[in-house]
């Protein structure tokens, strides 16, 4: 498949979020200038580094390449920065510590192109961990189709993966920006109770798993899920079946998170969870 043209406007909007990352971000940022399909424009949205990021960024000397900074806000809301600068049909979004290899953007243009009625699209991706190659669990192979009971179980699409049209973010809304993490598990969330997703069964993107700074490796994390599950439950968006399924789900996180609590002698905290999950319990019935 040829570059498709959309006017003046790029096919794809890639959009980077980056805070204080001005060693990862150039490797991030070179796997993106370097794709084969070249109909993209690049935006990165500097969270208010306070390291030498900008410096970094602005060495690349390219066109497609736009440089936005912005006070720090957090990822959600550097995302939807991004999201708000950019012109393209299709948002492909990629972590400051994450890279592609090259065809990412053309493998999924093609694949846009054979899946007419397909708007969110994600591949597969490997980890590494001191340079050697991270084996992933059975839990995290990627689904495709109607993944929403996946979804609930944990973030089963890799945002530095994804691309999606943007009319989606119409129907679903932005990033949550309230919240610190998981804002991702929190928008796949959304998106799947109305989209199907389409998995490319190739490994375009490759990450450094475990090293500081990486949000997903702060413990806790449970507890923005179960605001996300609380969120959608109370919305009102979901049938009978996906409410029983958001319920079941709530209640088995609720029960892990407090027990973990109590544990750890956050005694005030566990009664909270187990609280929450007891509110819903009457739902299911």
């Amino acid at each position: 498949m040829s570059d498709i043209k959309n006017g003046s406007a790029p096919f794809f909007s890639v959009i980077i979020p980056v805070y204080n990352r001005e060693k990862l971000i150039v490797k991030s940022i070179g796997s993106v200038l370097g794709q084969s399909f070249s109909d993209f424009e690049l935006i990165v949205v500097d969270d208010g580094s306070s390291d030498g990021t900008e410096v970094a960024v602005k060495k690349f000397k390219d066109g497609r390449l736009r440089y936005v900074r912005q006070s720090n806000a957090g990822p959600a809301a550097a995302r939807n920065r991004g999201i708000r600068e950019s012109r393209g049909k299709y948002l492909a979004f990629l972590d400051s510590d994450d890279w592609w290899l090259d065809g990412k953007l053309k493998e999924t243009a093609d694949a846009i192109e054979e899946n007419p009625g397909c708007l969110i699209f994600h591949t597969e991706e490997k980890w590494f961990r001191g340079g050697k190659v991270l084996n992933q669990k059975k839990k995290h192979a990627k689904p495709s189709g109607r993944v929403f009971e996946r979804c609930l179980e944990l973030c089963c699409i890799s945002i530095s993966t994804a691309v999606v049209r943007r009319d989606v973010f119409d129907k679903t809304g932005f990033f949550d920006e309230s919240l610190p993490a998981c804002e991702d598990y929190d928008f796949w969330l959304r998106a799947s109770v109305f989209y199907p997703v389409f998995l490319i069964d190739k490994v375009l993107t490759e990450k450094e798993g475990g090293h500081k700074g990486r949000l997903s490796q702060n413990p806790g994390l449970d507890r923005y899920r179960i605001e996300s599950i609380k969120n959608i439950i109370d919305s009102g968006v979901l049938d009978k079946e996906k409410k029983a399924l958001a319920l079941e789900h709530l209640t088995e996180k609720c029960r892990i998170y407090a027990g973990g609590c109590f544990k750890r002698g956050k005694n005030q905290e566990g009664r909270v969870y187990r609280g929450i999950a007891g509110g819903y319990n009457g739902e299911k019935n």
